[in-house]
């Protein structure tokens, strides 16, 4: 069940994050990877070892990898793109829509997304930015017994409507029929069965088989962000997707079986996921502890979202929405879901957030499939500096510099003046000769 907290308490306790380090690694997990690499190896150092590995060996260490970890002998990792318009055709048909409908919504949202293209001349000659797509993105896909579809299509389209030339997606071996039937829908056509870290340094640096790319995108497992954490700089990146979380802020007005529906969809995603509700009413922060509980009971996840309550989850009574707002902005959650009477001058009043659901009819199970913008969110309060997956992440920002004669003889001297101060007499020298 829900606890209840005052504002003291929550912020030293669901309010304060708690970062994954080397010191709180589940005891399971760090069994797991000493029983692969060896006693004292942890998860940091068990995929920096497979990222040394596929740099050095290659589609040799990606089948042994795959293999060892995922328990698949491949030969070809590539899936034959008929494979996709064959899931594709065995689809139930409601499913096939849903995802047709949410492929359009998605590819209209983002073709709105203005690329900032300009020029000026009044400031001597010519100066401006141009944007120019990536040549090559690397989608990773989560697979395995939770298959994200959605995923595919929240993070190739973006890439797509930016005008990326190749795109390359990796999932775990043999892939859920959705995630080809996504790829279908997409029209994109090369997808590898490579899972986890692996997955990560195979598009980082490339193989014999596998297009080393120019950024990688999409969220995994610890072993996913922690492979991206270390070939940033050799390939960009979206960012690092921690556990996922949500926030409501609810007033009287709020409808308690909903509130406590939405937070309980956001927990059951993984023990690791905060779904935290702010309100300023008693009653309703009672009224969703009875509804989440009961709803609980029919639930196919049920195990997995006690757990995330009881690490992560909580209820926490403001005196007011001014308190609820600044507790919100300073957390800077992924998803930020405003029940009240006017959610749009409350959010008029927050700057962090991943993603604003203003309504109740706005709730972010919508978000995640269907609305149109990317559910690939900043996650871990780095919604203060990021934002969600978009067109410009495919997108890079190339400066022109074209002044006239007589801009470049006023602007020389004062260069070279920087450039002696600097002690950069070469600077210095180059800008002098043009005086």
């Amino acid at each position: 069940m829900f606890k209840i907290y005052d504002i003291s308490t929550a912020r030293k306790t669901i309010l304060r994050r708690k970062p994954i380090n080397t010191t709180n690694y589940p005891p399971a997990l760090i069994a797991g990877v000493e029983r692969i690499f060896g006693k004292g190896v942890g998860p940091y150092e068990a995929v920096a070892r497979i990222l040394k590995s596929v740099r050095e060996e290659g589609d040799a260490a990606l089948r042994r990898w795959s293999q060892t970890l995922d328990k698949t002998d491949l030969e070809e990792f590539r899936i034959p793109p008929e494979r996709f318009a064959a899931a594709y055709a065995d689809l139930p048909p409601a499913l096939v829509e849903a995802m047709t409908v949410a492929a359009g919504r998605i590819r209209d949202f983002h073709q709105r997304q203005p690329l900032p293209n300009w020029t000026t001349t009044e400031m001597g000659g010519i100066l401006g930015q141009r944007t120019s797509a990536v040549g090559r993105a690397g989608v990773y896909v989560p697979g395995g017994s939770a298959p994200l579809p959605s995923s595919l299509l929240m993070s190739v389209i973006p890439a797509q409507v930016a005008g990326v030339e190749r795109i390359i997606v990796c999932t775990p071996p043999n892939p859920h029929p959705a995630i080809l039937a996504a790829a279908h829908i997409c029209g994109i056509d090369e997808i590898y069965q490579l899972g986890g870290a692996q997955a990560i340094a195979a598009m980082a640096f490339g193989t014999e088989n596998i297009p080393k790319v120019d950024k990688i995108v999409g969220a995994g497992n610890l072993f996913v962000t922690l492979a991206k954490q270390q070939v940033y700089g050799i390939v960009g990146l979206d960012g690092l997707a921690g556990p996922t979380e949500t926030m409501v802020i609810a007033d009287e007005s709020a409808n308690a079986e909903w509130v406590a529906a939405d937070l309980l969809a956001q927990a059951e995603h993984d023990p690791l996921a905060s779904a935290i509700l702010l309100t300023t009413s008693q009653p309703l922060a009672e009224a969703v502890q009875v509804a989440a509980a009961r709803q609980m009971e029919n639930l196919s996840r049920a195990e997995i979202i006690a757990q995330s309550i009881e690490n992560r989850g909580g209820i926490v009574i403001t005196p007011d929405l001014d308190t609820a707002a600044q507790l919100a902005d300073d957390y800077a959650a992924e998803h930020l879901c405003l029940a009240v009477k006017d959610p749009q001058a409350l959010a008029d009043s927050i700057n962090n957030a991943g993603g604003f659901f203003l309504g109740d009819h706005s709730f972010e199970v919508l978000g995640d499939y269907v609305a149109g913008p990317s559910h690939v969110m900043p996650t871990g309060g780095s919604a203060r500096f990021a934002s969600p997956l978009n067109v410009m992440d495919f997108v890079k920002i190339n400066s022109i510099v074209a002044l006239d004669p007589d801009t470049a003889a006023q602007l020389s001297p004062l260069a070279a003046e920087f450039a002696r101060a600097e002690g950069l007499t070469a600077h210095a020298a180059s800008a002098d000769c043009r005086i």
